[in-house]
């Protein structure tokens, strides 16, 4: 079976603890019904840097920085994309990025 990396994308921070209890168990629940299929459940990632091949870096984590990321395990594309269509992150505006992790 392939792996596939998710890249999520933004999404909104929670209102209030209440509203981030809510979004921490649906992505619990998001990930805990991937099952096997959840390789690595990932985390956040804060603000990204981007270096330039002219060897410039910027701060500002490009036009759609990263939230965060997980990597899943399925049979191709379709299924991986299947599942990412569960995630939270769409709730709240963000997106999610699929791609495969290729083996070397």
């Amino acid at each position: 079976m392939a792996k596939y990396l998710y890249v999520f994308h933004g999404g909104s921070a929670p209102s209030s603890p209440e509203e981030g209890a809510k979004i921490m168990d649906a992505w619990g629940k998001w990930m805990g019904g991937l099952g096997a299929a959840l390789v690595d459940g990932g985390n956040p990632v804060g603000q990204s840097s981007t270096v330039h091949a002219n060897g410039s870096v910027t701060g500002d984590g490009g036009t759609n920085p990263a939230s965060g990321y997980s990597l899943v395990e399925a049979p191709d594309l379709e299924s991986a994309l299947a599942m990412a269509k569960g995630c939270p992150i769409l709730n709240s505006g963000g997106s999610v990025e699929v791609a495969e992790a290729m083996d070397m």
